[in-house]
C-alpha cells in the first residue's frame, strides 16, 4: 500500500504546475484507473469467495486496497471472508469501514445485517437490513427482505419473519430459497397444507436439496403419509448422503 501511496504522490506532484483545468483532468485520470484497477482485484476476490479459495481471494483484496484504500466494495469481501473464517473482529471492521465510506452501500449493510444475525445481535441486524431497504437505488431488495426474515425468526419473532419472506417472494417469486424458507417456517408454526403447499412449489422451481427433502420426511410424517415419507427419506439417503439432514434421519431425530 505504501509504495502505491508514494506512486500516486509522484504523479499528482508531476502535475502541480499544470494549469488547474489540466491538473483537474489528469487527476481524475489517475484516480479512475486506480479505482478501476481495485474493482478488477476485487471482482476476482469475489469469484475466489464464491468458491471458497480464501486465501487467494485475500492476496487479489490485498491488491485491491493498494490500488485504492477508498474503494468500498473491497472491504465487503474482506468482511465476508473473515466472517466465514469465524475472525469475527475483523469481519465486524471490514463491514464497518465499507459501510463509512459509502453508506449507500446496501450490499454491505445486507451482508453486515447477515453477520450480526448470525451473531445473536438479531436487532442490530434488523436495523440494517431498515436501512438498506431504505435505499430507492438498491438492486436487489428482495436479499435483504429475506435475510431480514430469517433473522426475525432466529430472534423469535414468526409474524416479522413471514411477512419479511413474502415481501422478498413478490418482488422475486421464483426464488426456491425463499420459497423453501416459507416451507420451513410454516412447518414450524404448524400450518402443515401452507408448508406442503410451499414445498411442492419448491419442487416445480428446482431440484431437491437437503434441506427440501428433510422437511418432506418431516411434514408427511406429521400428515401421516408413510409411504411418502418414505420417498423422500430415500431421496435423501441417496442423493446427500453426507449431509447433516441424513445424519439426522438416520439418527431417528424428526424434531
Amino acid at each position: 500500500m505504501k509504495k502505491w501511496i508514494v506512486m500516486a504522490a509522484v504523479l499528482l506532484t508531476g502535475c502541480a504546475a499544470q494549469p488547474a483545468s489540466e491538473s483537474g483532468v489528469a487527476n481524475t485520470q489517475v484516480d479512475s484507473e486506480s479505482r478501476q484497477r481495485a474493482r478488477a482485484f476485487t471482482d476476482l476476490a469475489g469469484a475466489y469467495f464464491v468458491r471458497a479459495q480464501y486465501k487467494t481471494a485475500l492476496d487479489e483484496l490485498r491488491k485491491a486496497i493498494v490500488a485504492d484504500a477508498r474503494y468500498g466494495p473491497a472491504y465487503n469481501i474482506y468482511g465476508l471472508i473473515y466472517m466465514e473464517l469465524a475472525e469475527d473482529k475483523l469481519a465486524e471492521e471490514n463491514f464497518r469501514r465499507a459501510i463509512e465510506l459509502d453508506r449507500s452501500d446496501s450490499e454491505a449493510r445486507n451482508n453486515y445485517g447477515w453477520f450480526l444475525c448470525t451473531r445473536g445481535r438479531h436487532d442490530e441486524g434488523l436495523e440494517q437490513f431498515s436501512t438498506a431497504l431504505r435505499n430507492p437505488l438498491y438492486a436487489q431488495p428482495e436479499q435483504a427482505m429475506a435475510n431480514a426474515g430469517l433473522c426475525a425468526e432466529r430472534k423469535g419473532d414468526l409474524a416479522l419473519a413471514e411477512a419479511n419472506l413474502i415481501k422478498s417472494l413478490k418482488l422475486q417469486p421464483d426464488n426456491p430459497s425463499t420459497v423453501i424458507k416459507l416451507a420451513g417456517l410454516h412447518f414450524r408454526q404448524g400450518n402443515l397444507v401452507e408448508a406442503q403447499r410451499f414445498l411442492t412449489r419448491h419442487a416445480e422451481l428446482a431440484p431437491p436439496t437437503a434441506e427440501s427433502l428433510w422437511l418432506g420426511v418431516r411434514l408427511e410424517r406429521k400428515l401421516g403419509d408413510r409411504a411418502q415419507e418414505a420417498a423422500y427419506g430415500l431421496q435423501l439417503r441417496k442423493r446427500f448422503p453426507d449431509s447433516n439432514e441424513e445424519r439426522l434421519l438416520r439418527a431417528g431425530q424428526f424434531e
